[in-house]
C-alpha cells in the first residue's frame, strides 16, 4: 500500500490559515495607519496658506447653462 505523507501538512493547516490571516492583516494595518497619519499631516499651515489665494478674475460675460428634462 501507499503510505500518506501529506498528514503533516494537513495537521498544520490552522496555524498556517492563522499565520497568513496574521501577515495580512499586519500589512493592511501598516497601509491604513500610514495612510491615515499622512493625511493628517498634509493640513499644516504652509498648505492652507496657499489655498487662500484669490481665483483669477475672469474677462467676458458668464455663460448661463441649462438642461432640458424630458418627461414622458
Amino acid at each position: 500500500m501507499k503510505a500518506n505523507r501529506f498528514t503533516s501538512v494537513g495537521a498544520l493547516h490552522p496555524i498556517l490559515f492563522f499565520a497568513v490571516m496574521y501577515v495580512v492583516v499586519l500589512f493592511l494595518s501598516i497601509f491604513i495607519c500610514s495612510s491615515l497619519f499622512y493625511s493628517l499631516q498634509s493640513n499644516n499651515e504652509e498648505t492652507m496658506a496657499t489655498k487662500t489665494t484669490e481665483p483669477a478674475k475672469q474677462s467676458g460675460f458668464p455663460v448661463q447653462v441649462s438642461t432640458a428634462a424630458v418627461v414622458r
